[in-house]
């Protein structure tokens, strides 16, 4: 997907990039690929890739949910190279962004990325999930927290609910369902207390393989004990 093409299939769902937001994904793009010569961001380099699995990918959370063409709150957790919340926050530069990764280097690229390409209302931790979610600051305050990550959903469930406000939403980003996994942490979210609203499945272009965005509403308070110690989550899934 080369840029004309990224900015037609935005288009095509009601959302038309200016001049200046084109300039802020290549720009993206090019920091990127920079960047990951000396620390390791991203396996896809190639332009047009990156522009499909990378960008076209992370802002189809904003082309499924209505919520995003509101000023919300976003938290990424483990956002690695700013997916999906930077190509979010150029697509919807009206939502605010916390982001909280475990690596400093990771979090030193973000900040210059943000710098660079002018983007305001976006905040930047380096912290690991566990901790961030005991933090009383962040604890329970974000409309949306997204995970676009690997781990099973039980864990990203513990990382990502505690930082959910009550009728918030914990968004987890998957390259494909699993009936099985989801089932699997039905318990912990319950636990949690969230709750199933729906999973979207869909296609990406040019044959790029099949998404789901699985929508986890916070329907009451997390207890206090979760999330537990770094690395309980993922040595001990509930």
């Amino acid at each position: 997907m080369n840029p004309e093409q990224f900015k037609q299939a935005m288009a095509q769902a009601g959302i038309d990039l200016s001049e200046r937001q084109m300039e802020q994904y290549e720009l993206y793009y090019q920091l990127l690929v920079e960047w990951n010569e000396k620390i390791n961001l991203t396996a896809i380099t190639d332009h047009d890739e990156v522009y499909l699995k990378h960008f076209y990918d992370s802002v189809t959370l904003g082309l499924h949910v209505d919520a995003f063409h509101q000023p919300i709150q976003l938290c990424d957790v483990g956002a690695g190279a700013g997916f999906p919340s930077i190509p979010l926050k150029i697509a919807f530069p009206h939502i605010k962004v916390t982001i909280v990764d475990s690596l400093n280097k990771r979090i030193q690229f973000l900040e210059q990325l943000i710098e660079a390409l002018g983007l305001e209302g976006v905040s930047c931790y380096h912290d690991r999930a566990e901790t961030f979610g005991q933090n009383p600051t962040f604890r329970a305050s974000f409309d949306f927290v997204t995970a676009r990550a690997v781990a099973r959903m039980s864990v990203l469930s513990e990382l990502c609910l505690p930082l959910v406000k009550k009728e918030g939403y914990f968004v987890a980003m998957k390259a494909a369902s699993s009936k099985e996994e989801l089932d699997d942490a039905k318990q912990a979210i319950a636990t949690l207390g969230g709750k199933l609203e729906k999973d979207i499945a869909f296609e990406l272009p040019l044959d790029a393989g099949e998404r789901h965005i699985v929508l986890i509403k916070k329907t009451k308070d997390t207890p206090m004990k979760y999330p537990r110690k770094p690395g309980t989550p993922n040595k001990q899934p509930l």
